[in-house]
């Protein structure tokens, strides 16, 4: 074997790697367990004690501290941790609409309004259906004339074409989309989410945002779908508010005092309107950042308790006494104590001395103050100064007309900003005030959701409507302020138009049954390979080990999330390593059947199972990577696992696995590939598979005839939530219910809309799916929804739970049909080129995707017939899309696997292609030859599935299902279909 030094190097360095990654896991394991034994019950004391640990190193030799090692153990996605998982539509009909001055055209208006229907019954580009419509009502009328101002005078000449305009229009709302992308990024960065996932989903107006650890619904619904507001202030100097924030730490001290509110830390941590009202606070259910106070501390904090937690930023003057830092910025505070720093301004004692025109506001990122590497993140104060009666800015977001990143004349990045003609004016008298002091330059704020993104120092007064910003920026930092400069310009409204809740217990059973499945079907398959390969199946077992520690290993590294699904996708990739492994074995044994000894018949084994493997293994990668770039959510998380886990397992079943045997040869020990039983199996047989085909096709002809009649029987699929929108809510009684009557209940309060009631696993959890104000856009529908839910459960008289709930909009559910059909199709165009390409046959390729087509209208007869039969629900939805492609996978796998045994003994024969009967004993000679390969990878896939299908849970059990049927469904295809179908295509030669 050539290369053994580089493979040794490379699993030696991917172990390392992988070892490192996992390590923090077992860290924060530790300090969890910890904090659980000092706690002895009380999640408060739980809590606190890994807040005190959070800078505290926890890791040996490296010293990293808990709050480190937190955010690189490997991330839980929302159903094993429970948590929310929204989709927001950005409004681009508002867009275009305030683009427009608000015009009140009644053909333009019409547009807009078409478009949007358009857009909802599944139409991709906005700004072209907008422009398409308003043609046809308008033909003579130019779009230029609404657009067209001084504003935009550079990119939009007076007299530009529609298409010209369309173009304007389409980079207009990119930029628009950009700018919600980075506010909104903004705002889920202050919740204090553990691993937030922010997407945006490529060619629609639509984020994705996954917060693992939320609960807070209505919370989340405020601060998503709030508009962003962009001001700019006049702020106070460091020296001018120290006496006011002296003020409030004397009288905070003595309030305290007479209240006996000594605990400081317990009173911020209970104060109901910083819970929620606070971005900071509460909303996740971890938090990372507090320290314990020790004993001294906290008698210090009874003196001071607002210095005791907000440092005045000061400097060692040269008479070597404490000086005021000059400056805006008037305290540096720990991201931990922000909430209590917010507690103490908030208190009615202190409110009531903090003068009328201050208004306090924290620094959008930590301050650059020179703290080490995962140490405390400090975040600045500043002190708003409001000038006006009505408390508003002097300057808002509207008087940007444009910003963009650049570079200044030393070469650091900086943000040019442009503004409009009554903007410059007040931008001139702003920056002139500011500047008119020479021994007193000042500061103006730039706020965005009250959070101050830069307070520059003003050097000289700006005239002309052209500045610059310059700070602490990288590139990024200039791109992302230049779009928030920009937003207030272009307000697009965005509105949450798909939402899925999981609550914390639905997390934990998930969890529990996801690993106890894993485990289970881990064993199933070490049991078997040791049972029927003897010592070699052990040389298999350990590479699956390695395989399982890999996969592991790299999904932390690379910071995926894992998911139920992902987990299914590793075993099932266990479940396909196998399958490697079986075809080296199997050919291994047939060189010793020929006499060779034991050395050769493995160099052999190895060297003719190749090409099956790379083929059979190649076409699965490419079914994930389309599943991947087609799906979303939990269906990319199964796709991720999947082509993580082909790469993984082709390294350790075919290079760590010869290593091994190598190790073994050298050892002279004696390797056996089977026991007395099993060394003889699937040998000389000869079924006539071929013979036999118009048999298979019509039993195939007869499920599909019968699924269509109960197609029409039922009234179409059954589609799940996912294809046809509405809102589903799983909901957990205290004792069994009747569905029929849980509907009859619900069918009183959710009028005129369509409601199905079914059992989620056990008869007192159940599955509510509605359309009841599914296509209303106002942000009251989910609280008018879920008060009638509620009204109808209460009717049943039995104590209840809703444990999780989701809602998808119509418009995501058109883009979920559409994108499933490109999905199937895509990929049995690349099937077919893939077989085209690689056999040198058009009848193969054919045959290949026609049996595709035959497995998918298989699996989806057996849904039609068997829906309403089982005591689970068969819809279809996002994960029965991805059963779909993974038995699809299967039946390429196999196929290809035959067709290479036909192209090898084509080249023994030195032929191109036979015929008529010769062609016939070929197909079968190669469907028998590789039989037992076929069986057994089939049996240890299934083995597998079934214990995941008996103890995976009830969330995962429809799909497990399709799996188990496409599999049963994959293996007949590529022994009756898919093969022998080659024969009916091919060349009629004799």
């Amino acid at each position: 074997m050539q290369g053994k030094g580089f493979i040794k190097f490379m699993a030696i360095l991917l172990g390392i790697v992988c070892v490192y990654s996992l390590s923090f896991n077992f860290v924060t394991s530790k300090v969890e367990k910890d904090a659980k034994a000092y706690a002895k019950g009380d999640p408060e004391k739980e809590k606190a004690y890994l807040d005190s640990m959070a800078t505290v190193p926890v890791y040996p030799v490296f010293g990293f501290n808990y709050q480190f090692c937190k955010g690189k153990e490997i991330n839980l996605g929302l159903d094993l941790k429970g948590g929310m998982n929204v989709t927001m539509e950005i409004s681009l009909a508002e867009l275009v609409k305030s683009l427009a001055d608000n015009t009140s055209d009644a053909n333009f208006n019409q547009a807009l309004s078409t478009a949007q229907q358009q857009l909802n019954a599944g139409g991709k580009d906005y700004i072209d259906l907008f422009v398409t419509e308003f043609e046809k009502l308008s033909p003579n009328v130019k779009l230029v004339d609404f657009f067209s101002n001084q504003d935009n005078a550079k990119e939009l000449k007076p007299d530009a074409s529609n298409s010209e305009v369309k173009k304007f229009l389409s980079k207009e709302a990119t930029s628009a989309i950009d700018r919600s992308f980075i506010i909104i990024r903004s705002r889920i960065d202050g919740f204090g989410v553990v691993s937030p996932n922010m997407q945006k989903q490529e060619g629609t107006n639509r984020i994705l945002i996954e917060m693992p650890g939320v609960q807070d619904k209505e919370r989340v619904h405020k601060l998503l779908q709030g508009s962003a507001e962009l001001q700019f202030w006049h702020v106070y100097q460091n020296k001018e508010v120290y006496p006011v924030l002296e003020n409030i730490n004397k009288t905070l001290a003595s309030s305290l005092k007479e209240t006996k509110a000594i605990d400081t830390t317990k009173a911020a941590g209970t104060d109901t309107t910083v819970k929620s009202e606070s971005k900071l606070a509460g909303l996740a259910k971890k938090t990372t950042a507090t320290d314990s106070a020790s004993v001294k501390t906290q008698e210090a904090a009874k003196s001071n308790p607002l210095f005791a937690v907000l440092t005045i930023p000061s400097y060692m003057g040269e008479n070597g006494q404490q000086q005021l830092r000059p400056g805006a910025a008037v305290g540096w505070v720990a991201q931990k104590d922000t909430a209590k720093v917010n507690a103490f301004l908030k208190r009615p004692e202190i409110a009531s001395i903090i003068p009328q025109s201050y208004k306090f506001m924290w620094s959008v990122k930590p301050a650059d103050l020179g703290s080490p590497v995962g140490g405390a993140k400090i975040f600045e104060l500043y002190a708003i100064k409001v000038t006006s009666l009505d408390g508003r800015p002097d300057l808002g977001g509207e008087a940007i007309s444009d910003a963009r990143a650049d570079y200044d004349q030393n070469g650091k990045p900086e943000v040019s900003m442009t503004m409009t003609g009554d903007g410059s004016a007040i931008w001139k008298k702003m920056t002139g005030e500011a500047a008119a002091d020479p021994n007193d330059k000042r500061s103006i704020a730039i706020v965005l959701d009250n959070q101050v993104y830069s307070a520059p120092t003003v050097n000289d007064e700006i005239s002309g409507g052209r500045s610059s910003i310059t700070g602490n920026f990288t590139v990024n930092d200039t791109q992302d302020l230049a779009n928030i400069l920009k937003a207030g310009k272009l307000p697009a409204p965005a509105r949450i138009v798909g939402e899925f809740v999981v609550g914390p217990t639905l997390g934990e059973t998930a969890i529990h049954n996801g690993l106890l499945s894993f485990v289970l079907a881990f064993i199933v398959i070490l049991i078997f390979m040791a049972m029927y390969y003897n010592k070699a199946g052990w040389v298999a077992n350990l590479a699956l080990v390695i395989n399982l520690f890999f996969i592991m290993g790299i999904l932390v590294s690379l910071g995926a999330v894992l998911t139920l699904p992902g987990i299914a996708g590793i075993v099932l990739v266990i479940g396909l390593s196998v399958d490697a492994n079986i075809l080296i074995f199997e050919r291994v044994r047939e060189e010793l059947t020929l006499g060779k000894p034991t050395p050769v018949a493995i160099k052999e084994g190895f060297k003719h199972a190749m090409s099956s493997i790379i083929d059979s293994n190649v076409t699965v990668f490419v079914l994930g990577a389309i599943l991947y770039v087609f799906g979303t959510g939990p269906v990319q998380g199964f796709a991720t696992t999947l082509c993580i886990g082909i790469l993984s397992s082709l390294f350790c079943a075919v290079l760590i696995s010869r290593l091994v045997f190598e190790w073994l040869l050298e050892k002279k020990s004696n390797i056996t590939f089977g026991n007395k039983y099993t060394i003889h199996a699937f040998k000389n047989i000869a079924f006539n598979f071929v013979g036999h085909r118009k048999l298979y096709y019509t039993i195939s002809s007869v499920i599909i005839v019968l699924g269509f009649i109960f197609y029409f029987k039922n009234g179409g699929l059954n589609l799940g939530i996912d294809f046809k929108g509405g809102r589903t809510y799983i909901v957990h009684f205290d004792k069994g219910m009747d569905t029929e009557d849980v509907k009859a209940k619900l069918n009183n309060v959710f009028t005129e809309s369509e409601t199905i009631v079914k059992t989620a696993g056990a008869d007192n959890e159940l599955k509510i799916t509605t359309t009841y104000h599914i296509t209303d856009t106002d942000t009251q529908a989910d609280k008018i929804v879920e008060t009638a839910l509620n009204k109808g459960l209460t009717e049943t008289g039995v104590k209840y739970t809703i444990e999780s709930n989701e809602k998808v909009g119509p418009i995501i559910a058109s883009d979920i049909v559409y994108g499933a059909y490109g999905a199937i199709l895509f990929s049995c165009l690349v099937m077919f080129i893939y077989i085209v390409v690689r056999f040198k046959k058009l009848n193969y390729g054919l045959g290949a995707v026609i049996a595709l087509f035959h497995d998918v209208l298989l699996v989806l007869s057996f849904y039609t017939i068997l829906d309403g039969v089982l005591p689970f629900s068969l819809e279809i939805g996002q994960d029965f899309i991805a059963a779909i492609l993974t038995v699809m996978g299967y039946t390429m796998t196999e196929t290809v696997v035959v067709f290479d045994r036909i192209r090898e003994k084509l080249a023994e024969s030195g032929k191109q292609d036979l015929y008529g009967e010769e062609r016939n004993k070929l197909i079968n000679f190669a469907l028998n030859s590789t039989l037992s390969r076929t069986i057994l990878t089939s049996l240890t896939v299934f083995f597998v599935l079934v214990v995941i299908f008996i103890f995976g849970g009830a969330s995962i059990r429809g799909f497990i299902f399709a799996l188990l049927i496409g599999r049963i469904i994959g293996t007949y295809s590529s022994l009756c279909i898919s093969t022998p179908i080659v024969i009916d295509l091919g060349d009629k030669k004799k």
